[in-house]
């Protein structure tokens, strides 16, 4: 019997329309699917989720968008994270998602949000106009998602520059070079999973 695709979610740290982060999120979607995984995407906007606020929480409790990101992850075998760079950081989105994501508690068979992300495997990616192509924001990212969340951060990762020069018409990226850069990234990621799935 084969074992069913790895599942595979993926982000990316903009909501901008026409955001660079999207665009490669999604060609790293079509290539992950031609890899054999079986993806999902997320909308971080669509989530609903307030700046974080302790006395919001106390008052109205975690925002149901975290809970909607936690049931993501918990059903991912894998995540791929896409980051722009917001002076030098990640986007406020994005942290802000896992800091919500962060205060969910155990409760009824469902695990809290750290204990869903902790030993989950995560690649990253970043995308900028610049000459770094995200490279400082994503090393920060890392850095967050390993002592934060317990993540299991691949080694591989890869940061596109001139984002606004790489893709083209469909979406696709120009560069071959890049292409097969982000598909050795999906590849370590997916081995990483395919190693830590249950049988």
């Amino acid at each position: 019997m084969n074992a069913r695709p790895l599942r595979l979610l993926l982000l990316a740290g903009s909501a901008r329309k026409g955001a660079w982060s999207g665009h490669l999120r999604d060609a790293a979607q079509g290539l992950a699917d031609a890899a054999g995984a079986s993806t999902s995407v997320i909308d971080l906007r669509a989530l609903g989720l307030p700046l974080y606020d302790a006395d919001l929480e106390a008052a109205q409790g975690v925002p149901d968008g975290a809970r909607q990101l936690r049931e993501a992850i918990a059903a991912a075998d894998a995540v791929l994270l896409v980051t722009p760079e917001y002076n030098g950081f990640p986007t406020p989105l994005l942290i802000n998602a896992f800091d919500w994501l962060s205060r969910l508690q155990a409760a009824e068979q469902v695990a809290s949000g750290l204990a869903t992300t902790a030993g989950k495997p995560v690649a990253l990616l970043a995308s900028s106009p610049g000459p770094l192509g995200g490279l400082r924001a994503m090393n920060i990212l890392r850095q967050y998602l390993q002592m934060s969340f317990a993540m299991l951060v691949v080694p591989q990762q890869f940061a596109l520059v001139r984002a606004h020069e790489a893709f083209d018409e469909a979406g696709a990226l120009k560069d071959a070079k890049s292409a097969q850069a982000v598909t050795a990234v999906l590849h370590a990621l997916l081995r990483v999973a395919a190693a830590l799935r249950m049988p």
